[in-house]
């Protein structure tokens, strides 16, 4: 037992077992997701890759947002999220930052970095609606926000892209008030020149480190010279702002001389590139922060399974099914838990498990045939990866037992969809759908998503889903994740199911139809794939399979660093009702 002891040691030291050894590896299962992943990497390296080189901005003396974070980041700590997220389709292949979860000296924090080699970090397209989420994940854990700030403004030609509306640019300055009025610091190192929207970054934050060159300022010189507009430019015109150029090359507005020296805006100024990381350091040594021995169950423990084994254990072709059982036992401690009403709602798992001593709750769909008499309302056979009556009641109660003790969530995803039909509707699917969706919202409790498979219909939204944002922290896809409303299949089939009545009718010929049914069917596909998914957002990352224990970590180390409230571990009930 740890120094500290742990409190109900008696249901938490040693759970019951989950899962067993691998006895084959299916070499072509194995393959066809390695090679997803090797796609994603290479996205992933493109948007490294883009802008300047690397080695000529080092020759230059500066260090890219890359090594910066690496720099920053505890090793083996960094767990990114929206690499390749670009919604608008950007020439630049991204929207402008870096971010994602990682410690920093021992303390884990919400990290956002301007990427410095692609127009000195402007705001691009989808850049406000990316710090948006990830200033989600901060005020949802109430984890404090490190900006390693390189913003040069707005990219201009595109500004009425990415300047105006709702969760336009102005959006992540109100956020950072937000985040500070509820007792979440902000952490800014600021690098390079940062007029106008850079300067609001670098203002808005709780303490301002700046590298000696660095500036910040309302506008630059370039906005300074065109305060006094005629409409049009003419030679003289050019002339002054050639000459204001000039000697903003030597004076920029802004300079550290200025928000250090004169306002005081600025705590420090430091003379290298690694003096401003390490100041961040040194201030997030001042964060408030609960050892995690506090709220630890027991001991923190390795699965008694290779993480590998998912690449054996989660089939790439869809229609197949596997044990879900199996798939958890490779991300829960020791292979351990403690299971909700195994017996009723066999569709879905419900359990509590450890993850690094700390405990956390887990719901998965199960697949395969569910047995017989099963769904209890229906005289057809239920299927795993479905949502019946009992597995949605089954789900808000552990939700509701869950919010009430304060244990993080975890839902892991591959479902195809809510029951249907007159039979379905008469057993209040669409209700308990809805009492679900309302079950997490009431328990105000951090979650996170797994799409491991399938993420479809509003089978999607019940299952703790992104589009659970005020619970859901972040979403994780793989390679075998795909996201639609439904199969590309069955969506031709609902679109052109009477166009077909009538041509075999009207004796016409059925193949325009057909045509346009398979061109509907390869376009759900395209717009299903991992890839696009992380593109669009509708998902935050994805993640090769032997990486989920690690974002399981990180959420979980997360959570228990600092929560805005605390159910003691003797006084939860949840274990109790499992336990009887």
């Amino acid at each position: 037992m740890g120094d500290y002891g742990y409190s109900l040691h008696p249901y938490f030291k040693e759970m019951p077992a989950i899962g067993k050894k691998l006895t084959r590896t299916l070499k072509q299962n194995v393959e066809d997701i390695e090679n997803v992943e090797a796609e994603i990497a290479k996205e992933v390296d493109r948007v490294k890759n883009s802008g300047k080189a690397t080695e000529d901005m080092n020759k230059k003396g500066e260090m890219t947002a890359w090594q910066r974070i690496d720099y920053l980041v505890d090793p083996g700590t960094w767990c990114p999220l929206h690499t390749i997220y670009d919604p608008a389709s950007n020439e630049e292949g991204n929207t402008g930052v870096i971010d994602g979860l990682g410690k920093i000296e021992g303390k884990w924090a919400v990290i956002i970095a301007s990427n410095n080699k692609v127009m000195a970090g402007a705001w691009l397209s989808g850049q406000a609606d990316n710090v948006l989420r990830v200033t989600d994940i901060a005020k949802r854990l109430h984890l404090p926000l490190v900006w390693v700030l390189n913003c040069s403004g707005a990219k201009l030609m595109e500004q009425d892209e990415l300047y105006p509306n709702r969760r336009g640019s102005g959006t992540p300055f109100f956020r950072h008030a937000e985040l500070q009025e509820m007792g979440i610091p902000i952490i800014v190192g600021i690098y390079g020149t940062n007029p106008a929207g850079g300067g609001y970054h670098s203002i808005s934050p709780t303490i301002l480190i700046a590298h000696k060159n660095a500036n910040m300022a309302v506008g630059g010189v370039g906005i300074v010279g065109g305060m006094n507009p005629n409409g049009c430019f003419d030679e003289e015109a050019a002339e002054e702002l050639i000459e204001l150029t000039r000697k903003s090359e030597t004076t920029p507005p802004g300079r550290v001389e200025i928000h250090h020296n004169g306002t005081g805006f600025i705590r420090d100024v430091c003379d290298t590139e690694e003096g401003v990381l390490d100041d961040i350091k040194r201030y997030m040594k001042t964060i408030p922060a609960y050892a995690p021995e506090f709220f630890r169950v027991a001991d923190p423990a390795e699965p008694k399974f290779p993480a590998t084994d998912l690449y054996s254990l989660v089939p790439f072709n869809q229609k197949r099914t596997y044990p879900m059982h199996e798939v958890l036992a490779r991300l829960f401690d020791n292979s351990e838990h403690m299971e909700f009403k195994p017996d009723y709602g066999l569709e879905v798992y419900c359990g509590l498990a450890k993850v690094d001593g700390l405990l956390c709750g887990f719901i998965a769909n199960n697949q395969g045939v569910l047995g017989p008499d099963y769904p209890k309302y229906a005289d057809y056979q239920g299927i795993g990866g479905k949502l019946y009556r009992e597995g949605l009641i089954k789900m808000s109660e552990f939700v509701t037992f869950c919010g009430r003790d304060r244990i993080p969530l975890v839902w892991v995803q591959d479902t195809t969809g809510i029951d249907v039909g007159d039979t379905a509707e008469k057993a209040e699917m669409l209700g308990l759908g809805m009492s679900l969706i309302y079950s997490i919202e009431q328990t105000d409790n951090p979650m996170m998503s797994i799409i491991l498979r399938k993420g479809t219909a509003a089978a999607h939204y019940v299952l703790g889903g992104p589009q659970a944002n005020n619970n859901n922290v972040f979403t994780l896809g793989t390679a075998t994740t795909e996201v639609y409303v439904m199969h590309g299949e069955t969506a031709a089939a609902a679109s052109y199911a009477r166009r077909l009545v009538k041509d075999k009718d009207a004796g016409k010929s059925l193949e325009p139809t057909i045509e346009k049914m398979n061109k509907m069917v390869k376009d759900y596909y395209d717009k299903s794939r991992p890839a696009y998914c992380a593109q669009k957002g509708f998902l935050d990352e994805i993640v090769d399979f032997s990486n989920l224990r690690k974002y399981c970590q990180a959420f979980v180390g997360a959570y228990y660093q600092n929560p805005a409230s605390i159910c003691a571990i003797h006084q939860m009930i949840t274990p109790r009702v499992i336990k009887g």
